[in-house]
């Protein structure tokens, strides 16, 4: 196994962690806090929008079974990468849609992924990409969040129709 580790958000990482979580060759995905200026960072900081911080999902993956690029081509499928700070009605700077890169290569697979998925989106997409200076894992209550949480309004309301999404376009990539 060849293990690699993308860094994502693309707004609440609940739904996120959701998606990423029923793929074959994703061994795990961590809810955290990426990038801001205050340090350990809880929830509650982050919702205020003034910390600097990104939810985002740490995917940790087999690239011998799940490629880099089919990763970044289900995270633009999956989440509207046209809305500045904002996936549907969760808005803030801290649902903003964005790829952390720690090396040139997840830099330029993401630059590659983003300028394919601009095609199948009319407005322009706002995906920021960008170095990756610190990543926070998240209070253990978000992390599995959907499994836990199944039944709570907000997931059954916002995951399924992104996990159709994922089912109609990467069928054959879910596990």
């Amino acid at each position: 196994m060849a293990k690699q580790e993308l860094i994502v958000g693309g707004g609440c990482f609940w739904c996120t962690e959701a998606v990423f979580e029923t793929l074959k060759g994703v061994s795990d995905v961590e809810s955290g806090y990426a990038n801001g200026q205050t340090l350990n960072p809880t929830y509650r900081d982050i919702c205020t929008g003034e910390t600097g911080h990104a939810e985002v999902i740490k995917i940790t993956y087999d690239d011998s079974i799940i490629t880099s690029d089919t990763l970044l081509d289900i995270f633009f499928v999956v989440h509207n990468p046209t809305t500045l700070n904002q996936q549907g009605a969760d808005r803030g700077t801290q649902y903003r849609s964005t790829i952390l890169y720690e090396d040139e290569a997840t830099k330029e697979a993401a630059e590659v992924a983003l300028e394919a998925a601009q095609k199948d989106y009319a407005d322009p997409i706002v995906t920021t990409i960008e170095p990756l200076d610190i990543f926070y894992t998240a209070e253990a209550y978000h992390q599995d969040y959907y499994r836990q949480n199944a039944t709570q309004g907000y997931c059954m309301a916002v995951i399924p129709p992104k996990l159709a999404k994922l089912k109609a376009k990467f069928g054959k990539e879910m596990a």
